[in-house]
C-alpha cells in the first residue's frame, strides 16, 4: 500500500482534454500530458483492499494494486516489468479499454474509483519514452511453425506469446497493413498509430513475420496452411456488421461505419487525400450509441459536418447505477466521451422506420419515432413520428459474428449457433491443430478480452506443440464477462 491515507486525502484526477476548438482541427490524441507526480498521486489512492475485485473485473488479471505501489514509490521501471507480466499492450488497452477494473474497484463502492486506466496508460507511454521495453528474442527455436491468421489485439497477442516461446510464427493479414481494426477502425484521435507501429517494431525483432496483403483461402488456401505449418490460429475478428432492414436502406448516402472509419483513417496514412465518403458540410446522422457510434462522431465533426445527430434506441440510462447493475459490475450509465464533448445531438429512446429520398435514389431524411422498452421489447409510441434531414447516414450498431470465409470450409471449421467459429474450451476446434481466438470465437467484445485470448490460445497451441507450457493461460474460451 503506498500511502495508507491516500484514497481520503487524494480526489480522483484525470489528465485535462485539449481545448475542443483546437482538437477538432486536428486528428491528435485529445488529452493532453499527465505529469509524473500526479500520477504518484493518483496511484496512491488504491487501498491495498485485501480481495482486489479489480483483478476479476480485468480479463487479463492485471496485478493492478501491485503497479499502483509501484508507481506511488517512484518504481516506474518495475511497474512496466508488473504491467507487461499480464498485457502485452497496455498502450492500446489504456487508451481503448472502457476499464472494468474501475468499476470493479473497492474505493468505487461510495468514492470515484482509483484512476487505473490513467495510471496503466502513463506507465507504458513513459517506458517507451525511456527506452525500457526492448525485444525479447527467445532463447533458441523449438523447430515449431505457426500460422496467426488476423493481425488484430488477438492476432497480435497470440503470436508476440508464440514467438516468445521460440515457434517461428506468420502472421496474415489480407488489409495492406497490420493491425486489424487497431490499424483502420480505431481513429488517430483516439489512438496515434505511432503506438501499434512501435509494438510492431519490437515484434518483428523478437521474430514474428508480417504477411499482409494475403486472403487466406483465396491467395493461401486452408491445405497451403496445413502443409507450412504445425499449427494455426483463427484470429479474424467479428466483423459482420449488424444490418437495419428498413424501407429506403439501398439509398445512396447510407454506410456502415466500418465503411466509413477506415477510410477516415487512410487518409491520416497519406493513402487519400480526402475520404470518397467526406461528410464536410452534410447532415449526419449515426444510428447506434456506442463506442463505434461515438468514433463516427468525432470523424464526422473533424470532416465539416454541419450537423451530427446520433440515435439510440435505448433509453438514457441515467447517471447512477441502477438495480440490474450493482458493484462490482460494469454499469450501464450516461457516459460523455471526448466525441460526445465536441459536438452533436444525442437522442434516445428512437426507432428509425424509414429512410427518405426526395429523387428516389439519394438519401434525403429519416422518419423516426420515439418507442418505449417494456417487458423485453420495444413498442412505437403513437403520435411520435417526425422527419428529420440526413444527407448521411452511418450504422454503427455492432457486429454480429466473423464473416464467412472459404478457409471455414477449407480447414473443416464449424460454426456454433450464435455464428461464432466452433471451439472447446482451451481454444481448440474440431480441426486437429487449429485453434481460435478473439472475437470470431466469443463473438463481439472488448480488446482486453482479445488479448486475454489471445495469450491463453497461445499457451494451448504451445502445449498443442510441445506437450507443455510455461505461458501464462489467463481465461478459458468459455469465460464470460462477469462486469461488462
Amino acid at each position: 500500500m503506498g500511502d495508507p491515507r491516500g484514497f481520503m486525502t487524494t480526489d480522483r484526477e484525470l489528465p485535462k482534454r485539449r481545448p475542443v476548438d483546437i482538437r477538432i482541427r486536428d486528428w491528435r490524441e485529445v488529452y493532453e500530458d499527465f505529469e509524473p507526480k500526479d500520477v504518484e498521486s493518483q496511484a496512491g489512492r488504491c487501498m491495498d483492499c485485501g480481495i482486489p475485485f479489480c483483478h476479476n473485473g480485468c480479463p487479463l488479471g492485471n496485478l493492478i494494486p501491485e503497479w499502483n505501489e509501484l508507481i506511488y514509490d517512484r518504481d516506474w521501471g518495475q511497474a512496466i516489468e508488473r504491467l507487461h507480466a499480464t498485457n502485452n499492450f497496455p498502450e492500446f488497452t489504456g487508451r481503448l479499454c472502457p476499464a472494468p477494473c474501475e468499476s470493479a474497484c473497492v474505493l468505487g463502492i461510495n468514492e470515484d474509483p482509483v484512476a487505473i486506466k490513467q495510471i496503466e496508460v502513463s506507465i507504458v507511454d513513459r517506458a517507451w519514452q525511456s527506452g525500457w521495453i526492448k525485444p525479447a528474442p527467445p532463447e533458441s527455436l523449438s523447430g515449431r511453425t505457426v500460422a496467426v491468421i488476423g493481425s488484430g489485439p488477438a492476432g497480435l497477442a497470440t503470436a508476440q506469446q508464440l514467438a516468445r516461446a521460440g515457434h517461428t510464427v506468420a502472421v496474415y493479414e489480407r488489409a495492406d497493413r497490420i493491425g486489424g481494426l487497431l490499424r483502420y477502425g480505431i481513429p488517430e484521435f483516439k489512438m496515434e498509430k505511432h503506438h501499434l507501429d512501435q509494438r510492431l517494431e519490437q515484434m518483428e525483432a523478437e521474430g514474428v513475420k508480417f504477411r499482409s496483403g494475403i486472403e487466406i483461402g483465396v491467395d493461401l488456401t486452408g491445405s497451403d496452411l496445413r502443409h507450412r505449418y504445425d499449427a494455426i490460429v483463427v484470429c479474424i475478428g467479428a466483423t459482420v456488421a449488424r444490418e437495419l432492414e428498413v424501407p429506403g436502406r439501398d439509398l445512396d448516402g447510407i454506410y456502415q461505419a466500418m465503411e466509413f472509419l477506415p477510410l477516415a483513417n487512410r487518409v491520416q496514412e497519406g493513402d487519400l487525400e480526402s475520404s470518397p465518403y467526406d461528410v464536410a458540410g452534410k447532415h449526419v446522422v449515426i444510428l447506434g450509441g456506442g463506442d463505434t457510434g461515438a468514433d463516427c462522431l468525432g470523424t464526422s465533426l473533424r470532416q465539416g459536418a454541419a450537423s451530427v445527430t446520433q440515435l439510440e434506441i435505448m433509453p438514457n440510462p441515467g447517471l447512477e447505477r441502477s438495480e440490474n447493475s450493482p458493484w462490482p459490475t460494469y454499469p450501464t450509465i450516461y457516459r460523455v466521451s471526448s466525441a460526445h464533448e465536441e459536438g452533436g445531438e444525442r437522442v434516445f429512446s428512437m426507432s428509425t422506420q424509414k429512410f427518405l429520398t426526395e429523387d428516389g435514389k439519394k438519401l434525403s431524411g429519416i422518419e423516426l419515432a420515439e418507442v418505449e422498452f417494456v417487458n423485453g421489447n420495444f413498442s412505437v409510441i403513437a403520435g411520435t413520428q417526425q422527419v428529420i434531414k440526413a444527407d448521411v447516414v452511418l450504422l454503427a450498431m455492432g457486429f454480429t459474428g466473423p464473416e464467412p470465409a472459404p478457409y471455414v470450409e477449407q480447414l473443416g471449421l464449424e460454426l456454433d449457433s450464435r455464428g461464432n467459429i466452433k471451439r472447446d474450451s482451451q481454444f481448440a476446434t474440431d480441426s486437429e491443430g487449429v485453434f481460435v481466438a478473439g472475437d470470431a470465437g466469443r463473438g463481439q467484445s472488448l480488446i482486453v478480452w482479445a488479448i486475454a485470448e489471445g495469450r491463453a490460445a497461445a499457451a494451448a497451441v504451445d502445449k498443442f506443440l510441445m506437450g507443455s507450457t510455461n505461458l501464462p493461460s489467463p481465461v478459458s474460451a468459455f469465460d464470460r464477462p462477469l462486469t461488462i
